[in-house]
């Protein structure tokens, strides 16, 4: 089983301290609901989760992976992908963006066209495959990238506000996304403030509160204990 270790950890920028944790442990089947205040540190404890940034103090061990490219200096990126609240998307169609993407799959070809067409049926891109990604809606844009994160079949993946800003239909599909990688045994952290059915899916819960991050263990249809801790996000 693929995941990833926080131990001891620290992150500071200069002289403030952001947040601590003795250990953070994120693995495949896991479906984390990350809160806290705006500012607490959520998007940074999941770009060093990705490799993206290195903690001040402690380390982050990955267990369970392909071991890394020797020309890769961080072992850690690739392992758990990160998904921006803003995601980027290439100059380009929408058709063209999924075929890059693919380019980075180690999937079978069978299994890549049985995907591609899957992605593109679960967020309904099929009459904007060749529309050009920069005029996409903001709910588009989401479903575009997380149709591009689908076609990787990722172990861990990271979803930083995956529904903020988007009409009711992208919402729907994109939860509705979000639950098949579960169902397929992804490890997902999401960062959510709204109330929706995203917060159904999670087994346990991460607060960033007071410089620290705790975990809870959740379990199907504790809406109620969600609702007790619930936090106001970014």
């Amino acid at each position: 089983m693929c995941r990833l270790i926080a131990s001891d950890i620290e992150m500071r920028f200069g002289e403030r301290q952001l947040f601590t944790a003795e250990h953070l442990c994120f693995s495949q089947n896991d479906v984390i609901y990350l809160s806290g205040d705006n500012g607490s540190g959520k998007t940074t404890l999941m770009k060093l989760l990705a490799g993206l940034l290195r903690p001040t103090r402690g380390a982050i061990v990955a267990e369970g992976f392909a071991k890394a490219p020797w020309w890769r200096k961080d072992s850690l990126l690739g392992k758990a992908l990160y998904l921006h609240q803003h995601p980027y998307l290439f100059e380009g169609n929408v058709s063209y963006n999924l075929q890059l993407a693919q380019r980075y799959s180690r999937l079978s070809e069978a299994e890549q066209r049985q995907r591609m067409t899957s992605a593109i049926e679960l967020a309904k891109l099929d009459n904007l495959l060749k529309a050009n990604a920069s005029t996409l809606s903001g709910g588009e844009r989401q479903r575009l990238a997380l149709a591009r994160v689908w076609l990787l079949k990722p172990s861990l993946l990271m979803l930083d506000e995956p529904i903020s800003n988007m009409d009711q239909v992208s919402q729907q599909l994109v939860c509705q996304m979000i639950g098949e990688l579960k169902h397929q045994h992804t490890g997902l952290l999401i960062s959510s403030h709204q109330d929706s059915e995203l917060i159904q899916l999670c087994n346990e819960r991460w607060q960033i509160k007071s410089q620290q991050i705790t975990t809870t263990q959740l379990y199907p249809g504790t809406q109620a204990e969600l609702n007790r801790h619930h936090v106001a996000a970014d």
